[in-house]
């Protein structure tokens, strides 16, 4: 560990050390890899989301309810959520909590739209009443543009849509944040009105280890590999976005620091995204799953009964400019890291977390080898 803190020692320029950090959905698969990096780094992290809601999940494999301030809540619970703000006192905020998957929010639209939605709103509300939050990162979706499937990427201008309930209800959540940067967080009344930034970031599709979701491509392979089963695609040539984890997660880390030093510039929506050679169709990543897995099968099922997309991209070429991002793994750097993290899981590592730890540790120094900014000077 002592190594990593060397590592971490420069990472964003020291920002988070000592920052106290509310992250909604922490026990989810990315709250669990942000509360984690943010642990690396000495904020003080307070974590407010429902229990994890997968068996096995990377929250309870890695014991982070002993690492940070683990708080059971419902972000449809407005008071509830009012009063840990307003005890914890938290400078920052990231807002990951939701209901993330598009094919359950057409078995519950209700739920979809309640959390997506209704919670969204809470922790605006929240962090509203209590002027002790400096900055809010509210994360969102690619899913929140209105896609015409496109060759293109959506840029952060684009109209919002949504054609099934799991993307129409983030496209509904960007608008929200929009009409409360606007209404009670403008950036031309800061420091006279109030004192608070706001911004979104909107990521392609998320992949790393710990991710056990239903009807997510890496999970649902995974599952099949571990089993010595055939893996079942719906939509063969369907193109995303695909990214490691940490990739959207150092934007919103990057993200969060840019809104404290300049409030009135950075307080908008972001796209974070790979670039274009990582935009792939599902059956190659299946295919980069299974040679990086060491074997397994492939079958094409052809069975697509709900409306999914064809073709996703976004453009990052505002977050490239302005923020100084860039990404750092292509999408065969990506897929071998998840693909080696499940590895590890299933050859009964007892020391996952130091796993963990490490791969933050190696995407840090990669970013510090090709001179990314937010890495910092590789001290060892």
């Amino acid at each position: 560990m002592e190594n990593m803190g060397v590592i971490m020692k420069n990472t964003f320029s020291d920002f988070y050390r000592n920052k106290k950090v509310l992250v909604t959905g922490h026990t989810g698969f990315k709250g669990s890899w942000l509360s984690l990096w943010l642990e690396m780094m000495g904020a003080e992290v307070i974590g407010y989301s429902l229990e994890p809601n997968t068996t096995p999940s990377m929250f309870n494999k890695l014991q982070l309810n002993k690492k940070l301030t683990h708080i059971i809540g419902d972000v449809r619970n407005a008071e509830h959520l009012k009063k840990v703000i307003k005890q914890y006192n938290p400078e920052i905020v990231f807002h990951l909590a939701a209901q993330p998957l598009v094919r359950l929010s057409y078995k519950d639209p209700l739920t979809t739209y309640e959390t997506n939605i209704m919670g969204t709103l809470n922790v605006l509300e929240a962090v509203r009443a209590n002027d002790c939050v400096r900055a809010v990162v509210n994360v969102t979706s690619d899913k929140c543009y209105e896609n015409k499937e496109y060759i293109y990427g959506y840029r952060e201008i684009d109209p919002m849509g949504g054609y099934d309930p799991y993307s129409s209800s983030k496209g509904i959540a960007e608008l929200l944040t929009s009409s409360y940067r606007n209404s009670f967080f403008n950036p031309k009344d800061f420091e006279q009105t109030h004192n608070m930034a706001l911004a979104s970031g909107r990521a392609g599709n998320v992949i790393g280890g710990g991710d056990w979701a239903e009807d997510r491509l890496i999970p649902d392979c995974i599952r099949s590999l571990s089993n010595n089963e055939t893996i079942q695609i719906r939509s063969p040539k369907a193109t995303r976005p695909w990214q490691h984890v940490l990739e959207p997660l150092s934007g919103y880390l990057l993200l969060a620091e840019k809104l404290i030093e300049n409030p009135i510039k950075y307080s908008s929506g972001w796209n974070f995204g790979p670039y274009d050679d990582s935009v792939l169709t599902v059956e190659k990543v299946v295919e980069k799953t299974i040679k990086h897995w060491g074997g397994g099968n492939l079958n094409i099922t052809g069975a697509q009964e709900l409306h999914e997309a064809n073709l996703l991209k976004l453009d990052i070429s505002k977050a490239m400019t302005y923020l100084d991002w860039k990404p750092v793994y292509k999408a065969d750097e990506a897929i071998k890291e998840t693909v080696d993290w499940y590895k590890e899981f299933y050859s009964g590592n007892n020391d996952l977390e130091n796993y963990t730890y490490n791969q933050i540790k190696n995407y840090v120094s990669t970013a510090q080898s090709q001179n990314i900014s937010w890495s910092g000077e590789n001290l060892k």
